[in-house]
């Protein structure tokens, strides 16, 4: 009889390839250098939803060019990246990400309210 298993639930799209993954005590982490830099990224979102921090969206846009820049320069043969420079432009990313996010959040809310309100 075998042993039961349990099937891997996974809620990233991420490739997680070893190579290009860091490892911690031996162990890979569930995502690759480039989506922990995104998710560590994503950890900012408290500091524009309470605008601690605000940044114009085309600032925003531009701190995730660095991230899609090295992966298709990478995916088209130009060069061979580093998981440091991977986990850094997806910082980057991650943060840029979130201003983005929550400036569409405040605006679906005010539109929202606007109709709550009566208004269109």
């Amino acid at each position: 009889m075998k042993p039961l298993t349990l099937p891997r639930i996974q809620f990233v799209a991420c490739h997680r390839l070893p190579e290009r993954s860091f490892f911690f005590r031996g162990r890979q982490f569930p995502v690759c250098a480039r989506c922990t830099g995104v998710l560590l990224g994503y950890l900012s979102m408290p500091l524009f939803t309470f605008n601690i921090i605000q940044i114009v969206w085309w600032l925003a846009l531009v701190c995730n060019l660095p991230a899609y820049i090295d992966g298709a320069s990478q995916a088209v043969g130009l060069r061979e990246s580093t998981n440091s420079l991977r986990f850094f432009t997806g910082l980057l990313s991650g943060f840029g990400q979130m201003p983005l996010i929550s400036i569409i959040g405040q605006g679906i809310g005010f539109w929202l309210a606007g109709l709550i309100k009566g208004g269109v």
